[in-house]
């Protein structure tokens, strides 16, 4: 076949991946859920947990500052900004402690206002009442409020509406100032924005975080005032952008630099291309699989599934090393077939494991890399041969490789010494005092101290809800759990007085209980006694009596309606500050008490035990879920070594042949985690994940060494391949490796470290002695 046939064919070859590309795009849906990644919890703090980070209202808080300018015109831009992203549908309420929201209150809900606000529980609604609202209405007519009042005269006189209103802002607000709050300094205005997107959300936390910056921009015009946002959403979305920028620059680096090494390392500009070829199609094999066994793939399936399947990029290199004139391509991959397929069966063992553990991502991992590292193996094994130059040079032939071939034969074979290695990694485990697992999941994120500083400090001048703690009552339906958390109320007003929290949220500060809206149905007065009350009361008044008909009929709905239930909010404004508050199920229903600026955990233990509800520790809960999980990957990774070294055997068949394989990989396994121990770093999932990786590249080096015998020219082949691939993998994980992101330089470490030790040990190890060494 002429070379420019060969190329066509490649060329053809990559436009067939480029239509498949398209194929599998329209069929994949990607989700962002983090909870595909989560074990199944178990226990009710790590269920609690689980609907916590998705959907509660603490990971759908954004909290906002404005600075940069006088107090006054940041207070217009506030009032600006939080009417635009009122309007927006992405967010259930904004708050910046101006006139209250009456749009939380939708026209159809507005009757239960005399059910929903305890005006009425100690004060009778008659006549000596209304005729002192009304000298009040009369009043504010004649005051700046009056367009906002006005509107609302004929229905509500007593403005029960803006009293339930401003109830449902923020339990322990900021001051204000020019009537938005203020921080303590009065040098920035503050707003709380919750959005309808969950934690778990990225394209919707995405979408709200544009939507405050346009806002923000559209309101200061040419101002000089500055936004600062922080919030789980906030950093979720900052993250996200800052991982993209730096896999970006990553990418091209490694990008441009793979393609000089294989320039180099082969002499050929057709290698870089042939070479990229199994690797795309074992991408588009993962993807594919993923996409058609399961409703939605996450994103980290994909990002982490291509970074394990860097493995694939060995399997071209070492056909291409191995390729010589006077044999035909076709030969050339049947002779290095028993062992590339002995590695992609023991790598893809590896993963096997990971469908009985129990997570959905990790199942979806495991589909993917095993069906891409087949899809790469069949590709190199069919597909390469007939795009090859049959006849390149031998690389057994390239001086350096022969330079360095020569000082790697001069080195000592190592006997007692891997031995004192091993224990010297072992005794390292042993003696390093930190903890050995990284159970914190805060501390797997990217955040700069500033913006955390930044987040705790608005937190305190917002009164935003602790996301460490929250209070849970549970009742057999929705309406008793309701009735647990307004039972507390009253407590919980204790340990404010005291100091012991700043404040607290739960759902009956927006929806009371059937009992409670019954008994305040119970004090409503019936039509002819409110009517006689309204008649008396207007008998000096300028008001007509005719004016309030609506006010009437308001009272009486609200006297004869049936009581609000949480189902009855939904597609409402409410439904989002309920629902987050009152988690219904079919076992049950449990209320939530949001709790901030908590001082004495403690008190508040107290409290909720004597209520028959507890004080959940989330940050309890979520250590207890990750060791759950890193228990269920590690038993995995046990059966895998198990099945592993069952393939190296069935392959081999002989113990001193298995050893040599397997060696180097335990070894290395042990000097990773010497090194990073000794360094202090606590492990955590990703490290085990690059552990894995790590583990099938020392596989496929300790293999080919193996397979190279004892002849000369093969092991300079083999060595020449090694070391190819060694530098590509290498150079790809030392740049995560310096990563700000502490998942991609756990996993870019470890890679790298165990990287250069297969190497190594392979070299020592799984290497024979040339023949004429032996003679």
């Amino acid at each position: 076949m002429t070379p420019a046939r060969r190329t066509a064919l490649a060329l053809l070859w990559l436009a067939a991946l480029a239509l498949a590309g398209w194929v599998v795009g329209q069929q994949l849906t990607l989700s962002g859920d983090l909870r595909r990644f989560m074990p199944e919890p178990r226990t009710p703090a790590q269920k609690l947990l689980i609907d916590e980070l998705g959907d509660g209202p603490g990971t759908r808080l954004l909290l906002l500052s404005l600075s940069g300018d006088d107090p006054e015109a940041l207070a217009a831009q506030s009032q600006a900004l939080a009417a635009t992203l009122a309007a927006n549908d992405d967010f259930e309420f904004v708050a910046n402690g101006g006139d209250a929201n009456l749009d939380a209150i939708p026209e159809s809900l507005r009757a239960y206002r005399y059910l929903l606000t305890p005006g009425f529980d100690t004060q009778p609604l008659d006549a000596a009442y209304l005729a002192e609202q009304l000298d009040e209405r009369l009043q504010d007519l004649g005051s700046p409020v009056a367009a906002m009042i006005e509107p609302l005269l004929p229905s509500d006189p007593t403005l029960e509406l803006l009293k339930v209103a401003e109830a449902w802002q923020p339990a322990a607000a900021p001051s204000r100032i020019h009537g938005v709050w203020f921080d303590r300094a009065g040098s920035e205005a503050l707003l709380l924005a919750q959005t309808h997107a969950g934690g778990f959300d990225p394209t919707g936390q995405q979408r709200a975080y544009d939507a405050v910056y346009a806002a923000f921009d559209a309101a200061r015009g040419g101002a000089p005032s500055q936004l600062r946002m922080t919030g789980p959403g906030a950093f979720s979305v900052e993250i996200g952008g800052r991982t993209a920028r730096e896999a970006q620059w990553i990418g091209a680096i490694d990008s441009i630099a793979l393609i000089l090494l294989l320039l180099v390392a082969y002499r050929s500009w057709r290698v870089p291309l042939l070479g990229v070829l199994p690797l795309a199609t074992a991408g588009l094999a993962g993807l594919g699989a993923v996409a058609l066994m399961f409703e939605a793939v996450h994103g980290i399936t994909v990002a982490f599934g291509f970074t394990l399947i860097g493995v694939v990029q060995d399997y071209p290199i070492h056909f291409f090393s191995h390729q010589r004139a006077g044999l035909t391509p076709q030969r050339n991959v049947r002779q290095l077939w028993p062992t590339l397929a002995t590695g992609v069966i023991a790598t893809c063992i590896s993963y096997l494991t990971f469908l009985f553990s129990g997570v959905d991502g990790l199942r979806q991992l495991a589909v993917f890399t095993i069906a891409a590292l087949a899809a790469a193996a069949l590709a190199t094994r069919y597909g390469l041969p007939p795009l090859v130059d049959p006849s390149p040079r031998d690389t057994a032939d390239f001086p350096r490789v022969q330079a360095l071939w020569r000082g790697i034969n001069r080195l000592p074979r190592p006997r007692w010494s891997l031995l004192v290695l091993a224990i010297a990694c072992v005794a390292v485990l042993a003696t390093v005092r930190t903890p050995f697992w990284e159970n914190d999941l805060s501390r797997l994120t990217p955040v700069p101290d500033d913006a955390m500083a930044l987040d705790t400090r608005l937190r305190d001048e917002l009164g935003a809800p602790d996301v460490r703690y929250v209070l849970v009552l549970r009742g057999a339906d929705g309406d008793a759990a309701l009735a647990a958390a307004e039972a507390i109320h009253p407590r919980l007003d204790a340990l404010v007085a005291s100091g012991a929290i700043d404040g607290y949220d739960s759902a009956a500060r927006y929806l009371p209980s059937a009992a409670t809206q019954r008994a305040r149905q119970a004090r409503l007065p019936d039509p002819p006694t409110l009517q006689a009350a309204l008649a008396t009361a207007l008998r000096d008044s300028p008001f007509r009596e005719d004016a309030f008909a609506p006010f009437l009929a308001d009272v009486e709905h609200a006297r004869t309606a049936p009581p609000l239930r949480a189902a009855d909010l939904r597609g409402t404004p409410l439904a989002g500050s309920v629902d987050g508050l009152l988690l219904e199920g079919e076992a049950g229903a449990t209320a939530l008490v949001s709790l901030s600026g908590l001082a004495d955990p403690a008190a508040v233990a107290r409290v909720a035990a004597d209520a028959g509800g507890e004080l959940l520790d989330m940050k309890a809960a979520s250590e207890s879920l990750v060791a759950e999980y890193r228990g269920r990957v590690l038993a995995a990774l046990a059966i895998a070594a198990l099945l592993l070294a069952a393939t190296v055997w069935i392959a081999l068949r002989s113990p001193r042949r298995v050893i040599r394989v397997l060696l180097p990989m335990a070894l290395t396994t042990l000097v990773v985690l010497a090194v990073l121990r000794g360094l202090g770093v606590e492990l955590n999932l990703f490290h085990l994940v690059a552990l894995i990786l790590a583990a099938g590249l020392g596989l496929d080096y300790a293999l080919f060494f193996e397979h190279a015998g004892d002849d000369r020219a093969d092991q300079l082949r083999t060595l020449h391949a090694v070391v190819v691939c060694s530098l590509m993998t290498l150079l790809v994980f030392s740049l995560l490796a310096l990563s700000s992101i502490p998942v991609l330089r756990a996993i870019g470490s470890t890679v790298a470290l165990g990287v250069l030790s297969n190497f190594v040990l392979a070299l020592l190890v799984s290497r024979h002695a040339p023949a004429e060494a032996r003679r």
